[in-house]
């Protein structure tokens, strides 16, 4: 299997999350991120990209609290899998 094809494969896997943002009206100047599917999960940033790399950080650390010290003693190796969450603007 090629890069290309293992990368597809493990994009296809990774956990996706729905976030709401709310765009700067009046006199608020800053962009409001809210996930969706953790409710109190809130966020911002200064504009668009900037509050996709804060509420990137806030699942983040969401997870971390709820997640379980894991153990396993058999195991020859544990590890942490970092999830990637592309945190950019789009391109136009």
């Amino acid at each position: 299997m090629d890069i290309t094809s293992r990368r597809k494969r493990y994009s296809e896997g990774v956990l996706r999350y729905h976030v709401a943002y709310f765009l700067p009206r009046g006199d608020d100047r800053m962009v409001v991120a809210e996930v969706l599917d953790f409710p109190g999960v809130v966020s911002q940033g200064f504009d668009l990209a900037d509050a996709r790399v804060m509420i990137a950080s806030a699942i983040e650390d969401i997870a971390q609290i709820h997640l379980p010290n894991a153990t396993a003693a058999d195991a020859g190796l544990i590890e942490l899998l970092p999830l990637s969450v592309k945190a950019a603007a789009p391109k136009h």
